[in-house]
């Protein structure tokens, strides 16, 4: 691809993704989105009148969808923007004494994860267990409490 085509296709994109879902009717044209400076770095005046508006019809009859990603229970999912999604180990700030339902785990790493199964646990008292959270291939995450003899938690991140 030729760094012409290139360029034109990332301001095709970038003015596309700002306009968002905007019908074509109301999509103002390139050169009306653009400074002339903008429109000039881009090499747009190079285009032909018949080129410039065959672009600017297919990027007002393509608007860019964006996707949010939310849980069941319409919460966001938070891996796709700060979230990696690989094995995380901190500790529980404060004291563990199991789960209940909606049990709202509270981390030293800053994070707070709420219990996403149904089910209740005693576990005791311990106080700042080690903690690992692991991603699942649906998409899920499992906590793990150290130092507990109870299985693997659903749960998904508030926080």
């Amino acid at each position: 691809m030729s760094l012409r085509k290139a360029a034109l296709l990332c301001v095709a994109l970038g003015i596309a993704s700002a306009c968002g879902g905007a019908s074509a009717a109301e999509q103002p044209a390139l050169q009306e989105r653009m400074s002339k400076e903008e429109f000039h770095a881009a090499e747009l005046d190079k285009l032909s009148p018949d080129a410039l508006k065959r672009l600017n019809d297919w990027l007002a009859a393509h608007p860019v969808t964006v996707t949010k990603l939310v849980t069941p229970s319409n919460k966001p999912i938070f891996y796709a923007d700060d979230a990696p999604r690989e094995r995380i180990e901190t500790r529980i700030d404060g004291l563990f004494t199991g789960w209940t339902g909606k049990t709202v785990f509270k981390l030293q790493n800053g994070q707070e994860w709420t219990q996403s199964q149904a089910g209740r646990y005693d576990g005791g008292k311990l106080h700042n267990p080690k903690v690992k959270l692991e991603p699942t291939m649906s998409g899920n995450w499992l906590l793990f409490v150290s130092g507990c003899d109870c299985d693997s938690l659903r749960v998904e991140r508030t926080k």
